[in-house]
């Protein structure tokens, strides 16, 4: 039986069918679940939701049953200690944490080269050189992700796989600290990380054969989920279960299309449907040695067409929260005829970001750096703009970011 109540009247223990609000200002990645913490509670509350719909087969009734004592600790965690990787860092401006973020990212980029060098000459995959880096990309996104999946963004042909498998740690972590993950935070960012490590086995002239493919070298690029997975297994440092799983499944899709198993829905981890996502994100946002990458806001439109065969609806939605309706980066026109890029999103709406005002349309000439926040502003998005469109450069964009 499902029941309207006041989110005043919410308790630890009821199962939430719906709250009275869109998915884009939803606090919570899933639409329907049980409330298990009063971390929870406050997060419904400190928003501006007035209703929600309850279902009391699923959870406790009110006001006829009390709320369940989950032993809930003053952190909102049940019954968990805190870990480093759970501690909370403190928030840094994006042209801060663009600093510390560059010499993650170059450390990152050096040791999964090395690494994954060492893979392609019949070496067994070493991870302790880049665990500790997992661990600096975790704190990078925590205390502002905008910065690193900002970076890694500028890709050549000639990185791109080893950027490409940092990007997708980054994206993972960031995923994973939006859907409050309950695993490792840390086996799911090695898990982004070695995610193509099977790409190692396949031979240069196919992985970066400029023009379309023959059959035959899809059917050998298609794979790169097992003969990673085998690497993997027979690696000589301990290779979690979930760095394994996303090796393998990333390319799996929620309708029964993908490989290499052809999993269907409720088959695949959340862990290989977190990764799906991301790789599909950073590598459509790439240049490529066969094609330019889209715009960030542009590849998030490609992949909603996409999302109903290939992704999981529900994680799907949290990615673009995760990362903005108009990620970091993203060219917009505003109605007052200037552009402006995308540094930050706002805790407010994901349809308002942050902006850096810096060019007038009219003139067709820069302007003086102006940051704004278009939750106050009483600016408003006129469209998404390409940088190619107006003489700019992936990299001029980053460049502006962080300055």
């Amino acid at each position: 039986m499902i029941k309207k109540i006041s989110t005043n009247d919410l308790r630890v223990g009821m199962y939430i069918e719906k709250l009275d609000v869109s998915w884009v200002n939803h606090p919570f990645w899933k639409s329907s679940f049980k409330i298990e913490s009063k971390k929870e509670l406050k997060t419904i509350h400190a928003s501006a939701i007035k209703f929600a719909w309850i279902d009391i087969k699923k959870g406790i009734n009110i006001p006829e049953q009390p709320a369940i004592n989950l032993n809930v600790s003053d952190t909102g965690s049940i019954d968990k200690p805190i870990s480093k990787e759970t501690q909370n860092f403190p928030k840094s401006s994006i042209e801060d944490e663009m600093k510390t973020a560059k010499i993650v990212l170059d450390s990152a980029k050096q040791a999964t080269q090395a690494m994954f060098n060492e893979v392609r000459m019949g070496v067994s995959v070493n991870t302790e050189d880049v665990a500790p880096l997992v661990t600096n990309i975790f704190e990078s996104v925590s205390r502002n992700s905008s910065a690193l999946l900002c970076l890694t963004q500028i890709k050549n042909k000639d990185d791109y796989t080893y950027l490409h498998s940092v990007a997708v740690c980054a994206l993972m972590i960031a995923l994973g600290k939006q859907i409050d993950y309950q695993g490792s935070f840390h086996k799911l960012g090695m898990a982004g990380l070695l995610h193509d490590i099977g790409k190692m086995a396949i031979p240069e002239d196919v992985l970066n054969k400029e023009g379309k493919l023959t059959k035959e070298e899809f059917d050998i690029v298609k794979n790169h989920p097992r003969r990673g997975y085998e690497l993997l297994k027979e690696a000589k440092t301990d290779i979690c279960d979930t760095a394994r799983d996303v090796c393998l499944h990333h390319h799996e899709r929620v309708d029964g299309k993908g490989y290499p198993d052809g999993l269907t829905g409720k088959e695949i981890s959340l862990e290989a449907k977190m990764g799906a996502i991301c790789d599909v994100y950073d590598a459509i946002t790439s240049d490529r040695c066969y094609k330019k990458g889209w715009d960030p806001a542009e590849s998030l439109k490609k992949m909603a067409s996409w999302k109903k065969g290939h992704f999981d609806d529900q994680l799907f939605r949290a990615f673009i929260k995760s990362v903005g309706i108009y990620p970091s980066g993203t060219l917009v026109k505003l109605r007052s005829s200037r552009l402006a890029i995308v540094i930050e999103q706002s805790d407010k709406t994901l349809l308002e970001p942050i902006i850096k005002i810096f060019y007038s349309c009219s003139n067709r000439a820069q302007i003086p750096i102006k940051i704004i926040d278009l939750t106050s502003s009483g600016e408003m998005v006129e469209s998404i703009e390409s940088p190619k469109k107006w003489g700019f450069t992936r990299k001029f964009i980053i460049d502006l970011i962080s300055t």
